[in-house]
């Protein structure tokens, strides 16, 4: 069965805000030291999947960039443009179509285009697991990845140690975000996986799943279908997009669904979901501050420190994020990280868009 990777990359990656924009988001941004975060993700799937069998979803205003800074080996027709986000289960159907019409039934895996991962080989074992696993039955398999700590930044998948289906663990339900206290419980408790927002699954499968849990964005993306690949279909796009659901994969089908799987992974996991998560790409200093700027400071501790030209000087400072791009300052303690996205937000409410 041909094996398709379809990178989600339309989001605009707020919560890392303000080195992350609307024009050049957080995947498309060197925050490893490696390479852009998207170009990252399609080189770590080598050898399981063919880097040429590459789909891209992304917002329409950040194709330009894109097609400059990506992999010469992703054909350019590849990118597919969305008009508006909304959310997963949209720009997952409309890659599952597009792959269905060209090529027929194949095996679709949908990865997330800004995760960080530091054992690559351990990822690809779980991969090619997983992609067998979607291949030879007709569940719609997820990767779960083992928590180390209690983290109230991810969503949690609970599943069930006791029932093993087809080499993986039934799934009982998709958890939001908990409390710390939760959090704590659902570690201690050996359950839950952290859900990596990785999806594998025949295009045959999950466009019968939207048919049946999710019938108006069924109903409605069908009403295009015969445009898709033609040069029709961006003007098509443009006019059903608006029309759909704005509703994730997860809500919309697969806590629906009872063939859900999940496959548990431990190969060094990070979403970089937020600036306090660099911790987990660079080791810290002997006062437990991650630099990444020209910096002098006396009396600090525990902070992240992120520039670009101007020099950063901190004296008492502890527990905090400091990231200073060329227009803007943010100042937050690390605990208040996720609410970054909540700035963005204001700034869009106060129409100050070009610093969004």
């Amino acid at each position: 069965m041909n094996r398709f990777a379809v990178i989600m990359a339309g989001g605009g990656g707020t919560r890392f805000w303000p080195l992350s924009r609307q024009n050049k988001p957080k995947q498309l941004l060197n925050i490893s030291g490696n390479d852009i975060m998207i170009n990252d993700t399609i080189l770590r799937y080598k050898n399981v999947i063919s880097i040429e069998n590459t789909l891209i979803v992304t917002n329409k205003s950040q194709v330009s960039l894109l097609e400059e800074i990506l992999l010469e080996q992703v054909p350019k027709n590849n990118i597919l443009k969305e008009p508006i986000a909304k959310n997963t289960a949209a720009c997952i159907l409309y890659a599952a179509l597009h792959l269905q019409k060209k090529y027929d039934n194949c095996l679709m895996v949908v990865l997330p285009s800004d995760h960080y991962i530091t054992n690559v080989s351990n990822f690809r074992a779980t991969l090619e697991k997983a992609c067998l696993l979607a291949e030879e039955t007709e569940n719609l398999v997820t990767i779960g990845i083992k928590p180390s700590f209690p983290s109230t930044g991810y969503g949690y998948i609970n599943f069930n140690k006791n029932i093993l289906k087809n080499g993986a663990y039934e799934v009982n339900e998709f958890v939001e975000k908990p409390n710390f206290e939760k959090a704590k419980q659902y570690l201690s408790t050996g359950d839950y996986l952290w859900n990596s927002g990785m999806f594998l699954w025949k295009t045959s499968k999950i466009i019968d799943c939207f048919q049946r849990y999710l019938p108006r964005i069924y109903n409605n993306m069908m009403q295009i279908y015969k445009d898709i690949g033609t040069e029709k279909e961006e003007e098509a796009i443009a006019n059903i997009y608006p029309t759909l659901q704005n509703i994730s994969i997860d809500y919309g089908i697969l806590e629906r669904s009872d063939d859900v799987i999940v496959v548990p992974g431990d190969f060094g996991w990070n979403d970089v979901g937020s600036w306090d998560a660099l911790g987990g790409i660079f080791s810290p200093d002997d006062h437990g501050n991650i630099v990444r700027a020209k910096h002098i400071g006396l009396d600090t501790k525990n902070s992240i420190i992120f520039g670009k030209d101007r020099l950063i000087a901190t004296i008492g400072v502890d527990n905090l994020i400091i990231a200073e791009t060329n227009d803007a300052i943010l100042v937050c303690p690390k605990d208040k990280a996720q609410d970054v996205k909540n700035i963005v937000d204001i700034l869009k409410q106060k129409g100050m868009i070009n610093y969004v």
